[in-house]
């Protein structure tokens, strides 16, 4: 077996593909979220239990947001991005 398919079961049995992909959320937020949501947003972590922390720039924008969330969870899944919930603070 090739070592890059080794390591890619390896990560995948452990767990860490999954961590993988959640993590990357944070570099590809402006691409997953569009400009105008990436504009007043910024990703800072994916935690262990699933949950991406993410601070806005307003209260406003935040009791926004967090009425979007299911749909910007579902729009992260079909990305391959997947994560269990969202957890907004304004900065």
């Amino acid at each position: 077996m090739p070592i890059g398919e080794a390591l890619d079961k390896y990560f995948e049995n452990h767990g860490i593909k999954r961590r993988i992909q959640q993590a990357s959320i944070i570099p590809e937020w402006p691409q997953l979220v569009g400009p105008k949501i990436a504009e007043v947003t910024t990703p800072h972590e994916v935690l262990q239990n699933g949950t991406l922390v993410v601070s806005v720039t307003s209260a406003a924008w935040m009791q926004e947001l967090q009425m979007m969330s299911p749909e910007i969870i579902r729009q992260l899944a079909r990305r391959g991005k997947r994560i269990k919930r969202i957890l907004w603070r304004a900065e």
